[in-house]
């Protein structure tokens, strides 16, 4: 069965993420120009969304609770280990693709419960709200890299084959 049209679009997003950010080293990753956060903090912070979202909340499970203290919303600003980051994102986005592959249109319509109550948004909209996190963040970071002296950064949106619209299945 194909993935749901937002899923599809999700990793779309998520290559683009891994392409803004191709090259950039440890140190760079580090560097922050206030008040944006660096690098490093963007990758675990998204990380730390999908975390949340489909493996904490979806799936019931406790994968790097530590994420949240280190790169959560409203969390005082830190600069961790570039490395360190893209492990726990490969680790998130491994553990949360199984359940992504399962959504359907009916899914998206659901809301997760949490603590005994509904989250206010439903699964669809949870996954437009992790999309446009990406792109937010990926304007961020491309900004960083301005000010690290990058050039030749790359062009966004890419190459959409195989992404662009189709209808819901």
């Amino acid at each position: 069965m194909p993935v749901h049209p937002l899923v599809a679009q999700l990793r779309f997003t998520r290559s683009e993420f891994l392409r803004a950010l191709a090259g950039v080293t440890d140190d760079e990753a580090r560097r922050r120009f206030e008040p944006m956060n660096c690098i490093s903090w963007m990758v675990g912070h998204l990380a730390n969304q999908e975390n949340r979202y489909w493996v904490g909340v979806a799936q019931g499970k406790a994968l790097l609770p530590e994420l949240n203290d280190l790169v959560g919303f409203q969390k005082p600003a830190s600069t961790p280990s570039l490395e360190e980051m893209w492990a726990a994102w490969r680790l998130v986005t491994t553990t949360a693709d199984p359940y992504l592959d399962t959504l359907t249109p009916e899914v998206m319509a659901t809301h997760f419960e949490w603590k005994g109550k509904p989250v206010d948004e439903n699964v669809g909209t949870l996954v437009l709200r992790n999309i446009h996190h990406y792109w937010y963040h990926i304007g961020e970071a491309s900004a960083v890299r301005q000010l690290l002296g990058h050039k030749d950064l790359p062009q966004f949106v890419g190459d959409m084959t195989g992404v662009g619209y189709g209808p819901e299945r």
